[in-house]
């Protein structure tokens, strides 16, 4: 157990405090303007994707309407983390209370989560738009996409659900949470007791989904090369089309990833400074929610000047 300051079992009300950064003498207000400026950035791109996809009935297909769900998964976890930490900026308030701190690390738990799950849909989308072109509009029905969106939510819901469950009745025997938000893992360095249940569920549960997602994804992106490459092994265009039309997924999946990577790395190197792993460790809730609309929004510019051309 780590930062255990008490012997005995906190009685609720318990309100936790966040570690947060080391904001230096007068950096406070710099940082909220940044932070702010980062927040609105990510509220506007993700917004005007969603907006323009929902006026635009030449944007009304599957892929934009798994666009659409993937928007509302980026506003989850920037909403879910960043008021709060401008706030810690603006006003040095670290403190949260035990129900925040789960509503909060659940929320940026599900973003991860359901992330993962839409883009395995999307994945399959992709699949059989490209492998099946004409079976696409029988099999990708409106029914069926909406269905496949419930359930990577409805997924991703049960599976952060089972984990945070483990937290009942679980006693706590420290306030200070060394992290700048809550998650399950520092919530539960607080417990008085061992944790192996939820610890042993949680790696199994984010290998299980990570590597679902992998598998999906890597199968569908295989067959859609194969096919490309087989059907059309003469025509560079429609290969070049297929790729276009596959490579947004592939890049915001990559980068993703790649976020993830840099915060357990960070975890690696305990010779850099705290402020900087902190930062590195949020760069999955900073990097994705601001890169996903540009990418889907060039997409949907460059398919809508597309369809005005042919028109």
């Amino acid at each position: 157990m780590e930062n255990i300051t008490r012997l005995t079992p906190l009685k609720q009300p318990i309100v936790f405090e966040l570690e947060g950064f080391d904001v230096p003498p007068g950096y406070g207000s710099l940082l909220f303007i940044l932070a702010l400026i980062y927040f609105t950035v990510v509220l506007l791109g993700n917004g005007v994707v969603a907006f323009v996809i929902i006026i635009d009935k030449n944007l009304h297909r599957p892929m934009f309407v798994l666009v659409c769900h993937l928007v509302a998964c980026d506003l989850l976890g920037g909403t879910a983390a960043l008021p709060r930490l401008m706030m810690q900026f603006l006003t040095g308030q670290k403190k949260i209370s035990y129900a925040s701190a789960l509503v909060q690390a659940f929320c940026l738990h599900m973003y991860g989560g359901a992330l993962q799950t839409i883009q395995g849909v999307m994945a399959y989308d992709r699949y059989v738009a490209v492998c099946e072109p004409l079976r696409y509009p029988t099999i990708m029905t409106a029914a069926r996409l909406h269905t496949s969106c419930a359930l990577a939510w409805i997924v991703a819901f049960i599976l952060i659900g089972v984990l945070f469950a483990f937290h009942i009745n679980v006693p706590l025997c420290g306030t200070t949470i060394k992290d700048i938000f809550c998650s399950n893992r520092p919530i539960l360095r607080l417990a008085c007791i061992p944790t192996p249940i939820n610890d042993i569920y949680g790696l199994t549960m984010t290998w299980f989904m990570s590597t679902s997602v992998f598998l999906i994804i890597a199968f569908s992106y295989f067959r859609i090369l194969r096919t490309s490459i087989k059907q059309h092994r003469g025509n560079s265009g429609i290969n070049r089309k297929a790729l276009k039309t596959c490579a947004p997924q592939i890049i915001v999946y990559v980068i993703y990833q790649i976020a993830t990577l840099i915060m357990i790395l960070s975890h690696r190197f305990p010779s850099l400074s705290q402020n900087i792993k902190k930062f590195l460790g949020i760069q999955f809730i900073i990097i994705p929610p601001v890169i996903n609309p540009m990418i889907y929004g060039l997409r949907a510019v460059t398919l809508t000047v597309g369809m005005d051309q042919c028109d």
